[in-house]
């Protein structure tokens, strides 16, 4: 037998053969005749011990977690189940898996993201996709018409990942849930309200919250021409207007869902919209719209919403955005969705939307599907992006420190401003000599001397968050 090295450069010149040969698109009976020749010469070379033929790397789409990623991932759970709980929530959980009946057409097109498993035991499962379905399969099964809960688990998705943007195929969902019958849209708010919480505490950014409704849509869908066959999937292209121009969602529309361009063309009047509680009274007075009995109740409700909102103080944190679709099949009445704002590159422009942190909405009919006897549940919810999150936070933590052994104090403070630091301690020369800390207020630039023994009071009197009230 030839030597193994001899042997292992015969399969490597043998490989490049065959693959050649098919690049060449050459005949079926010669590439089967190299291939032939390739395995035998494998065969000759037989299995080799000392090798290890698995690589090491965690599947697509997912990823360990260090000490440090623990350390953030523990700090934001605080944050995110400390609001939960201040407002009334119970903690629950679920099986990773459900039947896969249970997750069958409650998705709309986002069904083909679902992990199948294989049969096992006579029972066909699934991976769960959210936690909403899950929840609604609980409140079914146990006769529940009343609680307000929470639940933080792992869901699955076999999308395409972009894991520097924090999209997996094996995330955590943070999800607060409010089930039962009450007064229109108090519970919508508090959600709303929740979401603004949680998103301050921690300190990401400036945030939208955009804010629709699937009855206004669907009525605007009516009085604009499009048939009710193809109200869902126009809908989950509306969906896109977040990440593409008008110009390619109706190309979308027309091209590949077979819509009429003049009916593209009116719904483009509508959906380009946005702004408050004015443009909600805008469209009440809608001359078309507002003879659509959906729409009109959407809109009622969310003039209702607003001011429920500026009870609670955050209505400046809320759009009204016709683009939002949310293309959940379950949702039945108000939608939102958080995004994170990018500054403008220019005065006067506009911030720009970089990414979802946050979204959920009404789905009232969700449970009734789960019902023997169809009973219906109201229920409306919220879910945080955390992985998001997670991904932003340790992106800040990479920049902590500067190392330099002379940095300038104006990198420094400018660093401060980038990533909404708000105080600054200088120790110089003279603060030694003085015994004091020169402390900094980022946003105003005011600056203070205070004695080494008062500094960490005088930090945590100036950072400290007023009480919750909620």
């Amino acid at each position: 037998m030839a030597g193994r090295e001899t042997l292992e450069e015969l399969v490597r010149l043998q490989g490049e053969r065959v693959r050649g040969l098919k690049q060449q698109k050459a005949s079926t009976e010669q590439i089967e005749e190299e291939v032939a020749k390739l395995l035998k010469l494998k065969a000759q070379l037989g299995p080799d011990e000392g090798k290890h033929k698995f690589v090491l790397k965690t599947p697509k789409g997912t990823r360990d977690y260090s000490p440090r990623q623990m350390a953030v991932r523990e700090k934001v759970f605080d944050v995110i189940i400390g609001c939960f709980k201040r407002h009334g929530a119970e903690v629950i959980d679920t099986p990773v898996f459900e039947l896969k009946e249970t997750l069958t057409g409650k998705y709309g097109e986002d069904s083909k993201l679902i992990y199948d498993l294989k049969d096992q035991g006579g029972e066909l499962l699934s991976l769960r996709y959210d936690l909403t379905v899950p929840f609604a399969r609980y409140l079914a099964m146990n006769k529940l018409t009343n609680i307000k809960r929470y639940h933080i688990a792992k869901v699955y998705r076999r999308d395409n990942p972009a894991m520097t943007r924090g999209r997996y195929r094996e995330f955590y969902q943070c999800d607060f849930d409010i089930a039962g019958q009450f007064d229109p849209m108090i519970p919508d708010a508090e959600c709303l309200k929740i979401m603004c919480e949680i998103l301050s505490s921690l300190q990401i950014g400036d945030f939208l919250v955009k804010v629709n409704d699937r009855r206004i849509l669907d009525g605007l869908f009516a009085i604009c021409g499009v048939p009710d066959t193809k109200f869902r999937t126009i809908c989950s292209s509306v969906d896109k207007l977040d990440k593409m121009s008008w110009e390619e969602v109706k190309n979308e529309m027309v091209g590949e869902k077979g819509l009429a361009p003049e009916v593209a063309d009116r719904i483009g009047d509508y959906v380009q919209q946005h702004g408050g509680v004015s443009l909600v009274e805008q469209l009440l007075q809608d001359p078309k719209l507002s003879q659509n009995k959906q729409a009109l109740e959407g809109l009622g409700d969310l003039k209702l919403l607003f001011e429920y909102l500026t009870l609670f103080g955050v209505a400046d944190k809320i759009s009204f955005d016709l683009s939002l679709a949310r293309g959940l099949d379950y949702y039945t009445g108000v939608i939102y969705e958080a995004v994170l704002l990018q500054p403008p590159a220019q005065a006067g422009e506009e911030p720009l939307g970089v990414g979802s942190v946050a979204a959920g909405g009404r789905y009232d009919g969700l449970v009734g599907m789960f019902d023997p006897k169809g009973r219906k549940v109201p229920c409306v919810g919220l879910s945080i992006g955390v992985e998001r999150i997670f991904s932003i936070v340790e992106q800040r933590l990479e920049a902590e420190l500067l190392y330099k052994k002379n940095p300038k104090l104006l990198n420094q403070l400018q660093y401060c401003e980038e990533a909404g630091i708000p105080l600054v301690a200088i120790i110089g020369e003279q603060e030694l000599k003085d015994g004091v800390v020169k402390l900094r207020s980022v946003t105003s630039r005011e600056e203070v001397d205070v004695r080494r023994e008062d500094l960490v009071e005088e930090i945590k009197r100036r950072t400290s968050q007023p009480s919750c009230t909620c």
